[in-house]
């Protein structure tokens, strides 16, 4: 059962029973203790939040006991003012009704788990002032769709409600148009496919989505443009948008994006390869996603709109030096 003490904290008591006995305190509670996650109890036990009969718990790898009744106390979400900021935006399009951005990767979409500033939301703010839809709420205003932190590319934001349902009605219907260019590491068995996997939260490593049979329907469409064994260039048409869609259908198929340090493995590049082509793949520290093209219809207007940007100069350079490997291979 749980109960509020204060407006700041809630407190939940716990009693593990005997299949519990002797797992991880913290893989016990979690277990218990749905829907907190593994990695929320570790933070609640290290801030001294989590307690057994009274005493604080000091360490996450105690073993747990169902003789024994802890008690978590778990901070309530503050609330959180963001602050306009003016930083550099990238805008192919704009009206009263929407904008669209060319989002630079390494730029956060919105605040969230520790980040406040820097987010594409707080640029929006100072550009847009007032005018953003307030659908998504203080921390996501105008936000209809989102790009991982590390991802480049278009996205679109709504400036006032009722364009805001448009654009969210023509995603959730899949009339609106998505094309990534991504970079993998192994190339595809097939030259195009259709990945058609339900996408849900990783068993084990919560913070992460997987292809889960309990998750929900999840489809990418995707074509080999060129490859430079071991790596290709591919276009990817979404037809869904889940968490980390791309990806994690292509880490399913083998052939993870590269650079992608939470779904693909590090590559090693052979000691026989130039130093300088060494360099630049060991160098990039993101995944090789771009969102290269979106096409739907202005919510107002009618009018069908259709955007294309260009993938970064660091995208292009990792091509661009992958494409040399064509050329050592057949030496």
């Amino acid at each position: 059962m749980s109960t509020a003490i204060n407006e700041t904290q809630e407190i939940k008591i716990i009693r593990l029973t005997q299949e519990h006995d002797g797992l991880r305190l913290d893989k016990a509670l979690s277990l218990a203790a749905p829907p907190l996650s593994r990695a929320t109890i570790q933070r609640l036990i290290k801030s001294g939040l989590v307690f057994k009969d009274g005493d604080t718990i000091a360490s996450i790898a105690q073993k747990a006991s169902s003789l024994v009744e802890y008690s978590l106390h778990i901070p309530q979400p503050q609330p959180t003012y963001v602050v306009p900021e003016k930083l550099p935006l990238t805008i192919l399009f704009e009206d009263s009704d929407l904008i669209v951005i060319n989002k630079s990767y390494g730029m956060v979409v919105h605040p969230g788990a520790g980040v406040n500033s820097g987010t594409l939301v707080n640029a929006l703010l100072y550009h847009c002032g007032d005018d953003l839809s307030g659908i998504g709420g203080k921390i996501r205003p105008g936000i209809v769709h989102r790009l991982d932190k590390d991802t480049s590319g278009i996205l679109v934001v709504a400036k006032n409600d009722a364009a805001h349902q448009g654009l969210a009605k023509q995603f959730e219907e899949r009339t609106a148009s998505r094309q990534y260019l991504a970079i993998t590491k192994n190339i595809p068995k097939k030259a195009q496919g259709v990945i058609d996997a339900p996408i849900g939260r990783h068993p084990k490593q919560r913070i992460k989505m997987a292809v889960n049979s309990r998750g929900r329907r999840a489809v990418t469409n995707y074509k080999v443009i060129t490859t430079s064994p071991p790596f290709a260039l591919i276009s990817c048409h979404l037809e869904t948008g889940r968490t980390h869609q791309i990806r994690v259908h292509m880490t399913h198929i083998g052939s993870p994006i590269f650079g992608d340090q939470e779904y693909g493995r590090k590559f090693q590049p052979p000691k026989q390869w130039p130093q300088e082509i060494r360099d630049t793949l060991n160098n990039f520290k993101r995944q090789a996603l771009h969102a290269a093209t979106l096409g739907f219809q202005h919510p107002k207007s009618g009018k069908m709109l259709s955007f294309q940007a260009d993938p970064p100069t660091d995208f292009q350079n990792l091509w661009a030096k992958i494409k040399n490997i064509a050329d050592l291979n057949n030496r």
